[in-house]
């Protein structure tokens, strides 16, 4: 059974009126931070590890860790919303900001769109305007604590504003692309763009989903 159809089976939380707007609709809130990916964590030397910038962009290029981490160092605290309907409210992740990074590059202006690349061949795709949102991050560490390989060590991205796959693990690579195609998830029903406020979760009827798929997960 595909992860969507799993998902829209699962039990439908009542909405919890103590967090007014701040608690998307269908979402439980959690402690935890629960681990869920697809295929197994990956191990890296760090010494060749890197990650790639391509695609339509004036002149492609690579940067390693050590470059990464020699960028400008911000934090941002933010709340995240995963499809499986658990939220986790005040997490800081450190790293660099995406609009930051973004504005030293020379993008084709016909490029609205990105195509994140991930290890073992995971995709996302994006619209350019999410990834200069304020909160936007490749972040490497969270609440004091570098991220644990699980939860997407040494760097993922984290888009607060949609729904957590979105905020793909372990990325090696931006793909600047002119017209939007979908990514792993988004070709396995889930939906596009992927706002947890308007509950954009899946491409076809959106279905109930029960509150406990997430439960049954790892936690880090």
């Amino acid at each position: 059974m595909k992860k969507a159809d799993r998902i829209r089976k699962m039990k439908v939380p009542k909405a919890n009126e103590k967090y007014g707007d701040r608690l998307p609709p269908g979402q439980v809130l959690t402690e935890r931070f629960p681990i869920l990916h697809e295929g197994d964590v990956p191990t890296y030397d760090m010494t060749t590890w890197d990650l790639k910038v391509f695609g339509n962009v004036a002149s492609e290029f690579s940067l390693s860790y050590d470059e990464l981490l020699a960028l400008p160092q911000k934090k941002v605290t933010c709340d995240i919303h995963c499809v499986t309907r658990w939220s986790r409210f005040d997490n800081t992740f450190e790293g660099v900001l995406m609009k930051d990074f973004i504005k030293e590059l020379d993008i084709k202006p016909e490029s609205n769109h990105v195509m994140l690349h991930g290890d073992h061949n995971y995709t996302t795709n994006i619209h350019l305007t999410d990834l200069l949102d304020d909160h936007v991050m490749l972040a490497h560490s969270i609440d004091g604590e570098q991220l644990t390989a699980k939860h997407g060590w040494p760097l993922r991205l984290v888009v607060p504003h949609l729904y957590f796959w979105k905020s793909i693990k372990w990325i090696r690579g931006i793909e600047f692309i002119e017209a939007d195609s979908p990514g792993f998830w988004e070709q396995n029903g889930f939906h596009n763009h992927a706002d947890p406020f308007k509950e954009e979760r899946f491409s076809g009827e959106d279905l109930g989903i029960p509150e406990d798929e997430w439960e049954k997960k790892d936690f880090d």
